[in-house]
């Protein structure tokens, strides 16, 4: 390995979570039985939707979009981390880092683009219920489904060339437990500060702007639920928000903590913390927080379960 001033960075090396060394081991099987909750979670999603007619609304293409994605996204992170967990030296290649980063960062900006188009179609469901079946087609969601990717890949691709293009020379230890792009940017053999400034502006106008907008549809869907006469409108119309709402709440704390700040390379024990958040915890949660409540995934479910009743019964 190549760690001089003079030569090349080829490998990185991954401090992963120094602190609380001796219980590394119980953090790994916790961690592992997350990434497996998280991928099995979101994965009954996907199939509970593709499988059940009744689910394929484009409120339930949106949440489909977001398992899909979701998976992605730990897979990207959360399998480092493990094995940061369970060595004392966790190297990953030059090339690995940056593309690691890269997907990290274009499915954690699509996220926010899908929750912001979930918000519009909870806000046209609500706010707008006779228009809704004519606006919200599902043609129409399929292409703003596809546009939250195609937004985020040209944000993000075109960024992360000029990280690419940086001449990394001198140290290639990563204080973070996966290529994220403050503590890699402090590696960098040169200035970075352009850079730096790029990636908050773009920070802030993705994250503030997407957040404004989801604020904004909410405020209009409570004014409206709060106009429904009956009690048993209001809360199966909340019912339809809550879950998103929590979701948002999770999700935007945790990114504003990371990267809606002028110093990005700090690392401290509670980034690390709020990473993990963001990268383990939340995709675990988002399957139980968007159907444990709802009641049209248990009637699918149940739906499902009677189907397969009656083709044993058949043969």
């Amino acid at each position: 390995m190549k760690e001089i001033n003079s030569s090349t960075v080829t490998e990185f090396i991954l401090l992963g979570i120094p602190f609380l060394h001796d219980l590394h081991r119980v953090f790994f099987v916790v961690g592992l039985f997350m990434y497996l909750t998280t991928i099995m979670g979101n994965g009954f999603i996907l199939v509970i939707v593709a499988i059940e007619p009744r689910l394929q609304t484009p409120m339930y293409i949106f949440l489909s979009n977001l398992a899909f994605l979701e998976i992605c996204y730990t897979t990207a992170v959360v399998p480092k981390l493990l094995q940061t967990l369970i060595k004392t030296r966790t190297t990953i290649c030059f090339l690995c880092c940056m593309i690691q980063g890269f997907f990290h960062f274009i499915l954690g900006t699509t996220e926010l683009f899908i929750l912001t188009a979930m918000a519009f179609d909870r806000y046209l469901a609500i706010c707008k219920p006779l228009q809704y079946p004519m606006i919200m087609t599902t043609h129409v969601c399929i292409q703003m489904s596809l546009a939250t990717w195609y937004s985020s890949f040209i944000i993000i691709f075109f960024q992360s060339l000029v990280v690419w293009r940086l001449p990394f020379c001198g140290s290639n230890i990563v204080d973070h437990f996966y290529c994220d792009i403050g503590p890699v940017l402090s590696l960098a053999c040169a200035d970075t500060r352009l850079i730096e400034s790029l990636g908050l502006l773009s920070s802030v106008l993705i994250i503030i702007m997407t957040l404004i907008l989801t604020v904004v549809s909410y405020i209009f869907i409570i004014t409206t639920i709060l106009r429904i006469p009956s009690s048993a409108g209001r809360k199966k119309a909340f019912s339809t928000c809550t879950s998103h709402l929590i979701v948002v709440s999770i999700l935007y704390g945790a990114n504003i903590f990371m990267y809606v700040r002028p110093n990005v390379h700090s690392s401290s024990r509670l980034t690390r913390v709020v990473a993990i958040l963001n990268t383990v915890l939340t995709p675990m949660l988002n399957p139980f927080i968007y159907t444990i409540r709802n009641s049209e995934v248990k009637e699918a479910i149940r739906s499902v379960i009677h189907k397969k009743r009656l083709l044993k019964e058949g043969f």
